[in-house]
């Protein structure tokens, strides 16, 4: 980081951070805290600060919103994140497979930003953050445009995952897990008060896992922790002190596979989903990733309410990948392969300051937010890409045939971010039943790129003003149309070769028409969106050359819904369709975009055992439907075909402590192609997890 930088980061959080500290060391008296409840509610969603930054029921906002709760996770029991979101409206969840490195997963067409709690996950190629499910309450997704409220990010939407929190009842559980390719977990989550009246409470998530990898000779270890404080300072003031350290190490499951005996018959005959084509002896992963942050409430009158939000993030990152060439030839069986190498860190420093006042007369409620967010991200590391790695028969491989790196062709680069921006929302619901929205951000972003290999510095700074409008009706009968309107901008960090400076910022815009109905009848909710969806200046080659001419637009319609159908079972439905086009395209056509079905649709059933005169048990089964894809335009006019997969659970309460769970996902094990782009990318296969659960 520059002097300049630095110092100029300085001067601000001086200005936001100190007077919030004298507000905090100045409340007084600790008195006892609000109830934290993390279930569901099936006519009121309440979704927490950290997506929407405002405490408002999913059903009576112009936004599509979508949650995955305690419940949800628990009945699931992903072991990824992307694996938590299998059943989520506008979600592609694991496009690339089963890949132990990274979580996949795409919204409305477009690859989504990940938060905790609010705060922006910065991810700079492989430096990517993993989380860990156990360690959460619930996961929002928000779909669209989000820069109004989160600066710079995706088009399709954001991921916002919650960190599990201190609890007023204190609870503690233990659990082990069992399953196959040699899955074994140890977990924990221990939640109490350290003062009566629940003054200064605390918690405590931990975990460590073992289990192989989808390929041959691949497998991975985690150790994960995550404390948690909650202090109330006084009637007027709360903290939340939050942590949380993972360490993964492990051989990493490289999914890219050739066309040519995956999805192309070849007379060599099929390419397991086994198969490893890199170096399992030679490939290594290492990560190891810790943030540190809090979360500071003042409610300074019946009016106004002052939150900020910090969090750092560390993620040092060892990885050595090898992979094989795209092969399109059936009747080629030895091709090339590369390797990607990566040592080094990146650093993520977010800081969010908020005041949200509410008042309201005889018709009208308002809410008014404004923030301040500052954020500075930086990766810093040496890199290697070597495109003559030897080569390997897929149908048939014999490993060794590779010559290692030598340090001497590392690059050592450096990459800076920083973004300084002021927002500010108003929300006005008139008479119970009409609902407006409007809001604008301007936000200040600075990119820098180092090689200082070559000691070439690119630099450049945006200035990018944001956009959102809505208005929604309620109507008596349960019926909630909506109208809205969003803007986003995402700013990329390499380097255009035609220019030789930074590519400009990708735009994106979208208008979306939906439907929220909360039927008084029953007990559920079904909500319809309709959206238009258009990313600007998007990356395209033309004659082997990158330019910023591309055009990605998604139109859709999602359909997702939840209701009780008695009280011993839930029903759980989610339809979505997207028409994902672009100009990214061997002959500069628009066509349909890689890996982006049309169609993609799930139902979960969720059965007490009370039905059948069985109230110890639970059962729940679900099939999710993705439909046919294509294949990267610019590399072939392949068709991707549809899928159909079974997952059950079923658990059993053994007593008021004791139970037991197991969960079966692809439980056909079917075999499939989950995408193709340039690479094809087998699904994942059958998984099988048996857990038992201590409670005291």
């Amino acid at each position: 980081m520059s002097h300049t930088t630095r110092t100029s980061l300085n001067r601000q959080i001086r200005r936001t951070f100190l007077p919030s500290i004298l507000i905090a060391t100045s409340s007084g008296a600790f008195s006892a805290g609000e109830n934290s409840d993390s279930g569901y509610t099936f006519d009121t969603i309440e979704v927490s600060t950290s997506v929407l930054k405002v405490d408002t029921p999913a059903q009576e906002t112009p936004k599509s919103l979508s949650v995955v709760n305690q419940e949800d996770l628990v009945t699931h029991a992903p072991q990824k994140l992307d694996e938590a979101l299998r059943y989520t409206s506008g979600v592609l969840s694991q496009p690339y497979g089963a890949d132990n490195d990274t979580d996949w997963f795409k919204v409305r067409g477009f690859d989504a930003a990940t938060y905790l709690d609010g705060s922006r996950l910065f991810r700079d190629g492989y430096y990517t953050w993993l989380l860990e499910p156990y360690g959460l309450e619930k996961i929002e997704v928000l779909k669209g445009p989000s820069s109004i409220l989160y600066g710079e990010a995706p088009p399709g939407g954001l991921v916002n995952a919650v960190q599990k929190k201190p609890t007023d009842v204190p609870q503690k559980e233990l659990q082990l897990e069992v399953g196959n390719n040699n899955h074994h977990a140890v977990t924990f989550d221990i939640s109490d008060s350290l003062q009566s009246g629940n003054k200064v409470k605390y918690r405590v998530v931990g975990a460590f896992k073992e289990n192989d990898g989808q390929l041959n000779g691949t497998e991975n270890i985690r150790y994960y922790l995550a404390p948690s404080v909650s202090l109330t300072l006084s009637e007027q003031t709360r903290l939340t002190i939050l942590a949380t350290f993972l360490e993964d190490d492990g051989t990493p499951t490289n999914p890219f596979f050739p066309a040519a005996g995956t999805i192309i018959s070849s007379p060599n005959g099929v390419i397991s989903p086994s198969t490893n084509l890199g170096e399992p002896d030679y490939d290594k992963y290492q990560r190891k990733q810790a943030s540190l942050g809090y979360i500071l409430e003042h409610d300074v009158n019946e009016t106004w309410t002052l939150s900020q939000k910090l969090n750092y993030g560390y993620n040092d990152l060892y990885l050595r990948s090898s992979y094989a060439f795209p092969n399109a030839d059936v009747n080629t069986t030895s091709i090339g392969r590369g390797i990607v190498f990566r040592d080094g860190n990146n650093e993520s420093l977010t800081f969010d300051n908020q005041a949200v006042a509410e008042w309201s007369s005889e018709q009208i409620e308002n809410t008014l937010l404004i923030g301040l967010d500052l954020q500075r991200h930086e990766t810093d590391g040496v890199e290697q890409d070597n495109y003559s790695f030897g080569s390997i028969n897929p149908y048939n491989p014999v490993y060794g045939n590779y010559t290692q790196l030598s340090t001497v062709n590392n690059i050592d680069r450096n990459i800076e971010k920083s973004q300084a921006s002021l927002y500010a929302q108003y929300q006005i619901k008139l008479d119970q039943q009409w609902i407006g929205l409007i809001g604008g951000r301007y936000d200040d972003i600075k990119t820098t790129n180092h090689n200082k290999a070559s000691n070439k510095e690119e630099t450049r700074s945006d200035n990018e003003f944001s956009t959102n409008a809505g208005v929604m009706f309620i109507a008596d009968n349960g019926l909630s149309p909506y109208l809205s309107y969003a803007e986003s901008f995402d700013v990329l960090t390499t380097i255009d070769t035609t220019t030789n400076q930074l590519y400009k910022p990708l735009e994106g815009k979208q208008v979306e028409l939906g439907i929220k109905y909360t039927p008084e009848s029953i007990d559920g909710y079904i909500n319809l969106a309709l959206f238009d969806l258009t990313q600007k200046n998007a990356l395209v080659t033309q004659n082997s050359v990158t330019t910023q001419a591309g055009e990605v637009t998604s139109q859709g319609i999602e359909l997702e819904g939840t209701a009780a159908i008695t009280s011993n079972t839930k029903l759980s439905l989610a339809y979505t369709y997207t028409d994902a086009q672009t100009n990214k395209t061997a002959d500069n056509q628009k066509k349909q975009a890689g890996m982006i079905p049309k169609h993609m649709a799930s139902a979960w059933l969720n059965v007490k055992g009370a039905a059948f005169n069985m109230p110890a048990w639970s059962f729940g089964s679900g099939i999710r439907y993705v439909g046919e894809s294509k294949d990267n335009p610019e590399n072939s006019n392949l068709t991707v075909p549809s899928v159909t997969l079974l997952d059950i659970m079923a658990s059993y309460t053994i007593n008021d402590k004791w139970s037991a769970q197991l969960n079966i996902n692809n439980a056909l094990d079917k075999e499939y192609i989950s995408a193709c782009d340039y690479y094809c990318y087998y699904g994942q296969s059958r998984s099988i997890v048996l857990s038992t659960k201590y409670r005291w």
